[in-house]
């Protein structure tokens, strides 16, 4: 998709507060410090519209990016960050729980996992219980540019293996430097919400 027109439309922590446009939405999650900023970032051709940040657990609020007026990419705050007061990771917990469940403009996740380590637990968790959902995943396998080309298959292998990703799932690696990822992602999320690809 050819990215020109992109803002930071919304920004909430509760229904009412989210676009009431109708527009698809895909939203982006992961673990804390796994990339999602500049995935975002490289997904809308921006440098820091998606604030990135050394210290995880940056992002506490839905953030709502309108591309084109043709669907949002929503930022969803990381999980399994522990350094917050206990009260505070259960609320954002109730947060992104109930807007993926019960969002009906949510049409895909793309869910980012580091590719250098296996999915850990919380990877694991979130993975299955959006499948009980029903979603459309698409594994997103960051920070490829940390490792030797001759690793991404086995690495990408490794991840396939441990969520026991299925047959209609996608595996996509993404390096933040040479944005290799960015159009194939595009890619199978227009395809997804359906949008023409002349856009």
């Amino acid at each position: 998709m050819e990215v020109i027109n992109v803002n930071l439309e919304a920004v909430g922590v509760k229904h009412s507060q989210y676009p009431g446009t109708g527009l698809p939405e895909v939203a982006f999650v992961g673990k804390s410090n796994v990339g999602k900023s500049t995935l975002i970032n490289a997904m809308v051709r921006r440098k820091a519209l998606a604030r990135t940040s050394s210290s995880p657990g940056k992002t506490r609020t839905i953030n709502f990016y309108n591309v084109e007026n043709l669907l949002y990419i929503v930022d969803v705050p990381g999980y399994g960050y522990a350094k917050a007061p206990k009260s505070e990771i259960e609320k954002w917990g109730r947060m992104i729980e109930e807007y993926l469940e019960k969002r009906e403009e949510l049409e895909a996740i793309v869910m980012l996992v580091d590719i250098r380590h296996e999915p850990g637990q919380n990877d694991i968790l979130m993975y299955e219980w959006l499948k009980h959902y029903g979603y459309d995943i698409i594994i997103a396998a960051t920070k490829v540019d940390k490792i030797n080309r001759s690793q991404i298959q086995k690495q990408l292998s490794v991840i396939k293996k441990k969520l026991n990703l299925s047959a209609q799932d996608k595996l996509i690696p993404f390096s933040g430097v040479s944005k290799a990822g960015v159009e194939e992602l595009w890619d199978v999320i227009e395809n997804i919400v359906g949008i023409e690809k002349n856009n």
